[in-house]
């Protein structure tokens, strides 16, 4: 065939575009794409029909003022230690050992007041420091020794929880000494009142911390090299990320964020006890799955995990005020947990 034949044939053919099927069409997939790029909106609507629903059964003293802000005083540690949490698992990894950095601290803190004799500041500044360092040991270990997450924060939760026995010898330091010579300790636990609510700093710190944190990921390098990193690791390191230095600094972080939960957790029981909190690292879990963040890593919000935590705070508060067995709430919250994981399937389909 000639070219002027070529160009003839191709000239007359009939104009065609390839056509591909759109994944996001009707209403379904319209909804599946709306939650896989907003992944806070599920919890957050499984949090306004929670507290619709317990507000119909129980009465307007479930909207009360102090009702609202009992809920977000009984989730202030849980929610800042998710916030912890959160950033571990959005790097595809999972930190076992958050509520044992929160424990460790918090005895740091109250031992070099009380058998040290040290400034209660130089004390606190000790117990961060501790909750930076198990941080950024978890951080060495998954990073540079290629240990799995799981593996690496189940054994260091073991080994600081057994060095906070052994250094604190299960002494529990009381709210009255605390009072009397280190208030300075108990300073999360202040309350004061807005418009007929009553809040305290801890209260403060934790929804401060939250929407720093939500902010940082969302507009800063860092954030988006933490997203990267939980997608696809080989790939954020192609592209120039340095993933090492990135899991170093969450997991330090981490370990940071424990260590004021530590401090606020002080504030929030009035005392120091190494056996309190132990229960920390599932909550946190427990939190951040029912707030939309993929245990896979790379998607979701840590917004998402403060309505979590806020979640499982109506559902014990609710239950609480209609008189239900306690064990209602973990019934209800493990089905939470396994809906969660199902809606995340289910959103994670419109990437695939």
């Amino acid at each position: 065939m000639s070219n002027s034949d070529y160009e003839q044939s191709v000239q007359s053919a009939p104009e065609q575009v390839a056509e591909f099927e759109d994944p996001r069409r009707g209403f379904v997939g319209q909804l599946q794409h709306i939650l896989h790029v907003n992944p806070a909106f599920v919890p957050l609507i499984v949090l306004i029909a929670s507290i619709v629903v317990f507000g119909l059964l129980i009465g307007s003293r479930f909207f009360s003022p102090f009702a609202m802000t009992l809920i977000l005083q009984q989730v202030q540690i849980v929610g800042i230690v998710a916030a912890a949490q959160s950033l571990v698992i959005l790097t595809a990894g999972i930190d076992l050992s958050v509520g044992a950095i929160m424990v460790l601290s918090s005895v740091v803190m109250g031992q070099f007041t009380f058998r040290y004799g040290l400034p209660v500041e130089v004390s606190i500044a000790c117990g961060l420091t501790v909750g930076a360092i198990c941080g950024a040991i978890n951080g060495w270990l998954v990073a540079y020794m290629k240990l799995p997450p799981f593996i690496v924060t189940l054994g260091t939760w073991q080994i600081i929880l057994a060095t906070n026995f052994l250094y604190s010898a299960n002494e529990t330091i009381r709210s009255q000494d605390i009072q009397a010579e280190a208030s300075l300790l108990q300073i999360f636990g202040t309350k004061f009142q807005f418009g007929g609510a009553t809040f305290t700093l801890g209260v403060i710190f934790m929804l401060v911390l939250v929407f720093t944190l939500a902010y940082s990921l969302k507009h800063t390098a860092w954030g988006r090299h933490v997203y990267a990193v939980g997608d696809d690791p080989e790939a954020a390191e192609l592209s120039g990320v340095n993933v090492k230095k990135t899991l170093i600094s969450v997991y330090l972080l981490s370990g940071i964020i424990c260590a004021f939960a530590g401090w606020a957790m002080v504030g929030r029981i009035g005392s120091i006890s190494p056996t309190v909190g132990q229960l920390a690292n599932i909550e946190s879990i427990t939190a951040v799955v029912i707030g939309g963040i993929s245990l896979f890593g790379g998607r979701g919000s840590i917004l998402g995990s403060l309505f979590g935590a806020l979640i499982v705070g109506v559902f014990t508060l609710g239950l609480r005020l209609l008189g239900a067995d306690a064990q209602w709430t973990f019934l209800l919250i493990g089905m939470l947990i396994i809906a969660a994981v199902a809606v995340d399937q289910w959103i994670r389909k419109v990437s695939s």
